[in-house]
């Protein structure tokens, strides 16, 4: 009578074969949860920078009118967004202040900070009515 080896009469993986299948299963799942890692803080960081936008249209929405506009700084906390204005007139290269006939340009930086830190820097330029001497 002839011997048959144990391995003949049972098909299946060897352990070595499961291990591979295994190793091959966790990569792929870790790049998968990279990803969706990635995703969720991308996610995150637009919400953050809609969020301090429309803050920031508020904002400058609420700007004085301009014969009201000062030079001076403002600060305050809108929603848990702090919030500070500067307001300079624009320097001419000669160091007068720019004017531009009825109108004098003021500069208004604005910057804003979220509750979690991210800022926001504005800048933009308001025309004031020149004072009549």
């Amino acid at each position: 009578m002839s011997r048959k080896s144990c391995s003949n009469d049972r098909a299946g993986f060897t352990l070595i074969e499961a291990l591979v299948a295994l190793a091959i299963i966790a990569t792929v799942l870790s790049s998968i949860g990279a990803l969706i890692a990635t995703t969720v803080k991308g996610t995150r960081s637009i919400d953050q920078r809609l969020a301090l936008t429309g803050t920031a249209e508020t904002l400058l929405a609420a700007l004085p009118a301009r014969n009201l506009l000062m030079p001076g700084r403002q600060s305050g906390e809108l929603a848990g967004y702090r919030w500070r204005f500067d307001v300079s007139p624009i320097s001419t290269a000669t160091g007068g202040v720019a004017q531009t006939g009825r109108w004098t340009p003021l500069a208004v930086a604005i910057r804003l900070q979220a509750p979690g830190g991210p800022t926001m820097q504005l800048d933009t330029v308001r025309l004031v009515p020149t004072a009549t001497q």
